[in-house]
């Protein structure tokens, strides 16, 4: 492991990650709102540490590793854990769902094409996605505890917004399967073109 301050800062948004989960589950204003700081804390790692890495040329193959799977985690563990204590529920879980499978889905295609050495860029449209999603996220640990914004409550604002990053999800994980899916269909051709009948005149 190169050990650099990026890299540090992806290691340790890891190690917030179950802290995070413990006080969503202890719950009430206390629980909340610690959920809420670590998980912010956590946002902010996932932001600088490849900010850093690539303005102090720290990029590292451990850090590329990581850093993916340091977000999904997150994701993933904070969507499981409010959907058991019920801050997330009824037909909110679809678009919770959806943004699991297409998480799912990019790791799966990002592991494919990685392996024939292409590439899988970000799309701007991903990227308000991921904002979205996070902010929503954040409203949605907060839940009873936060304010009452007059037009919505702060859990009302998290379905809302979760909504939202679920819908950006479909067309983004569209996207991205399709550009799977046109290289796969390449080298199948290709392929099957190498591997044809031979016929000699």
């Amino acid at each position: 492991m190169v050990l650099n301050l990026p890299n540090i800062l992806t290691v340790s948004r890891i190690v917030a990650i179950p802290i995070v989960l413990i006080f969503i589950l202890i719950g009430g204003a206390f629980g909340n709102w610690l959920a809420f700081i670590f998980y912010t804390y956590a946002c902010i790692t996932d932001f600088f540490d490849g900010y850093l890495a690539r303005a102090w040329h720290q990029q590292s193959a451990f850090g590329r590793f990581l850093d993916p799977i340091a977000d999904k985690l997150l994701v993933a563990g904070v969507l499981f854990m409010l959907v058991g204590v019920e801050t997330i529920s009824g037909a909110v879980i679809f678009p919770a769902a959806i943004i699991l499978c297409r998480e799912i889905l990019v790791s799966g295609l990002r592991e494919f094409l990685a392996e024939a050495r292409v590439g899988m860029p970000v799309s701007l449209l991903a990227k308000w996605k991921t904002t979205i999603q996070m902010l929503a996220l954040g409203f949605l640990i907060v839940g009873s505890a936060g304010p009452d914004f007059g037009f919505a409550t702060t859990t009302e604002i998290g379905i809302y917004g979760l909504w939202a990053a679920a819908l950006i999800t479909l067309v983004t994980g569209y996207d991205y399967l399709r550009a799977g899916l046109e290289h796969i269909s390449k080298t199948d051709g290709e392929a099957g073109s190498n591997n044809g009948p031979d016929f000699k005149s």
